[in-house]
């Protein structure tokens, strides 16, 4: 049996070596190992215009709805489509990056991603809520801003870890039928 060290670390060398750091890196599953079997570039990138499409149009019904159910939030800054579309535009490409970014340095990516999309969600709920408190505007529209968010955390998650997933890894000799499918489920 091998033992570790006190001064050996499973950090990469380019990280401050703290046995802190360490410990909050493993408590989040941040391991600097690679998820088995990636998806391929490709698939990363056609998942990725996926979610930014999806959700520009998930944006937009959400107006719809919202406009539709409380008329007074017709005109509303904020739900005009280059202003929340650019917003839109960018979050959800460094929501696609940080999936792509955690295969590399995560065994376990869907966990991780998946904790970080309700994170960023709650973060990018504090601008709402200083837009509503701050510059008085309807509670309604805030709503609805909120709402976006949601639905834009929900459409870039499934179509990042369902279309660009972890591999599955086949366990046994398939030609006698004794293969066991081993599927990434970590979160």
């Amino acid at each position: 049996m091998q033992y570790k060290s006190l001064n050996q670390s499973s950090l990469p060398s380019w990280l401050p070596q703290s046995s802190v750091l360490e410990k909050y890196l493993r408590m989040v599953k941040i391991d600097f190992k690679k998820s088995q079997l990636l998806p391929s570039q490709a698939r990363v990138i056609t998942a990725s215009v996926f979610a930014v499409v999806l959700s520009l149009l998930a944006d937009a019904a959400c107006v719809k709805v919202a406009e539709r159910l409380f008329p007074s939030t017709v005109g509303f800054a904020h739900f005009r489509f280059f202003d929340y579309a650019s917003l839109t535009i960018v979050g959800v490409v460094g929501a696609c990056v940080g999936w792509y970014i955690l295969l590399q340095i995560s065994s376990q990516p869907k966990w991780v991603y998946f904790r970080s999309a309700l994170l960023a969600t709650l973060v990018l709920y504090l601008p709402d809520l200083w837009i509503w408190a701050i510059q008085h505007e309807q509670l309604k529209a805030v709503l609805a801003l909120m709402v976006m968010h949601l639905l834009i955390a929900f459409v870039t998650y499934n179509c990042m870890v369902r279309l660009a997933p972890v591999k599955k890894v086949v366990v046994g000799n398939p030609v006698f039928g004794e293969e066991k499918i081993k599927a990434d489920m970590d979160c």
